[in-house]
């Protein structure tokens, strides 16, 4: 069994080991949890207790198998959450993280599983992030981010890297959702700003929205 604490230190490190090939840094860490290096030693040597991160001086922290699993239940948890909260509850996409993050921590397998059954199994959550199985297996997602497509390109929304409830709300007002075709009408030298299709609709986004924003190339 794992501390609330425990767990919120393995999902981060879990999420930081997606984005290299290498072990995570203790920096990294701590930036990632918005805590103390020394915070993140201690914890270290608690989780290398338990056999599910490998810690080396210089080559940083990498999670063992167990501690893969163990993580990426975490995160099956609260992308199944998500899911539920928008699908029966009727929250908005914006709404749903912070709720997750307190529901994660359940500890019942077979509530969870049962919650798969009953919504069918979902792959993505609500953000476009794919669900890990039982068995911690992540599907990779072939996806783009919006800033790489070239003019008159194309590609389905299928996700977003920031899932700040300020992004999220500022999709929705732009009318910026899964699952909607997006096309290249123009893209600027100067500062890399967009003009887009989406619908039928034409907008002016930022470079900066644009390298949050994950298609599906079509």
């Amino acid at each position: 069994m794992f501390t609330l604490s425990e767990e919120n230190y393995l999902k981060a490190i879990y999420h930081l080991e997606l984005d290299t090939d290498k072990g995570v840094s203790t920096n990294a860490i701590a930036e990632k949890l918005e805590t103390k290096a020394s915070s993140v030693s201690d914890m270290i040597k608690k989780l290398s207790d338990k056999k599910v991160i490998i810690y080396k001086k210089y080559k940083g922290v990498t999670l063992t198998e167990l501690g893969k699993k163990t993580a990426a239940n975490i995160v099956r948890k609260h992308r199944l959450w998500e899911v539920f909260l928008v699908e029966k509850l009727n929250f908005s996409w914006d709404e749903v993280h912070e709720v997750a993050e307190q529901l994660e921590h359940i500890k019942s397998p077979k509530l969870i599983d049962q919650i798969d059954a009953f919504l069918g199994f979902p792959t993505h959550d609500p953000h476009g992030d794919p669900i890990p199985d039982k068995e911690g297996n992540l599907k990779t997602v072939d996806k783009s981010l919006l800033s790489t497509l070239l003019k008159n390109e194309s590609g389905i929304c299928i996700g977003v890297d920031d899932s700040s409830s300020e992004f999220l709300q500022f999709l929705d007002k732009k009318g910026i959702t899964l699952g909607k075709k997006i096309t290249i009408l123009d893209k600027e030298e100067f500062d890399n700003s967009l003009s887009i299709l989406i619908g039928e609709k034409k907008l002016s986004i930022s470079n900066k929205i644009a390298n949050n924003l994950y298609i599906k190339k079509s």
